[in-house]
């Protein structure tokens, strides 16, 4: 049995978050949630976006499954980032059939440092205007670096790509590329190369093909993330992994959608796909190529799947597909 900690969280978190733990319901695993608040709506009832339960439950749980926070995700995501010592984001750009990708056969993953850099917030008001302070510490980036390259040793990926703009900030990046680069030795079976950040943005567009494995800082990979939705169609596409030493959040890359919420129309599937990064993590790699490849035949059939990628389905009808898939099996 695994102890998951479940943060649904605000607007459509709490919809993709139901459809989510549908589908996992058919695996033959047990699974112990604990469910817990944060967001907006947290806020306004009980004045705090992340209470002090919330961080304890989470810091209590094997993993974390997160839905969305709406206005007050600095409050909340970004600090169980900190509290938990979350200092991989994991994001992987990948075509899935059926979709409205730009291209159709992408597979790449960006590792993003995900405690330093400007989203600290270390931010002050002057007579000028207004101040931030960018954070880089030898220690955050070498873990990074090396968290990269394991990674591509892992999954079996040959190329780990820097990305920084140390041209410009020399200080900072300048550290990024040379502790890259020095972490690099280690790993002579990989392939590396490094690349500023707007010709990276180009690149994605152009020639996207070429990456394998990125690595950079926190704001730069928050942008690039984004991107990244964009080429394999959207946001309702991404999933995402938090990890640190000895703790794991899985959370779609999407937000609370508020024009969306409680419609019941939107997509699951960078829910569901954090939901497979979670299995991955706990080291149950079948149910998460078992759930994974549902979603893919569920896409490739294109008969139940949301308005976004063209269908028509509900939220929790693509879900009962998927789960449906999962149980002929």
């Amino acid at each position: 049995m695994y102890k998951i900690a479940v943060v649904p969280g605000d607007g459509i978190g709490k919809e993709v978050m139901e459809a989510t733990l549908h589908v996992l319901d058919a695996l033959d695993i047990e699974f112990d949630y604990t469910f817990a608040d944060a967001g907006d709506e947290c806020k306004a009832a009980s004045g705090v976006a992340l209470p002090q339960e919330t961080i304890d439950i989470v810091k209590e749980s094997q993993a974390c499954l997160f839905g969305a926070a709406g206005e007050s995700a600095a409050d909340v995501i970004v600090r169980l980032r900190q509290e938990l010592e979350l200092y991989v984001n994991l994001r992987p750009v990948k075509s899935y059939p059926g979709t409205k990708a730009l291209f159709d056969n992408l597979d790449f993953v960006i590792v993003r440092e995900n405690t330093e850099d400007l989203y600290i917030g270390l931010e002050e008001e002057t007579e000028e205007g207004a101040t931030a302070l960018r954070v880089t510490t030898r220690n955050a980036v070498e873990r990074i670096c090396k968290f990269a390259f394991e990674y591509a040793e892992e999954s079996g990926r040959d190329k780990v790509t820097a990305v920084h703009k140390a041209n410009v900030l020399k200080k900072t990046d300048g550290l990024f590329k040379d502790i890259f680069y020095k972490v690099a030795e280690d790993y002579k079976n990989i392939e590396t190369d490094d690349r500023y950040v707007d010709a990276t943005a180009m690149f994605f567009i152009t020639n996207p093909q070429m990456f394998n494995v990125i690595v950079t800082t926190n704001l730069f990979g928050d942008i690039l993330s984004d991107e990244g939705a964009g080429l394999v169609g959207g946001l309702g596409l991404i999933p995402s992994a938090n990890i640190g030493e000895n703790s794991g959040l899985f959370e779609p890359v999407h937000g609370s959608a508020p024009d969306i919420a409680g419609k019941n129309i939107a997509n699951p599937s960078a829910m569901i796909l954090s939901a497979v990064m979670m299995l991955d993590y706990l080291k149950e790699h079948d149910a998460a190529c078992t759930v994974e490849n549902a979603l893919i035949e569920v896409l490739s059939e294109g008969k139940v799947i949301t308005g976004d990628i063209g269908g028509n389905a509900s939220t929790m009808e693509m879900a009962s597909e998927i789960r449906r898939k999962i149980e002929e099996k």
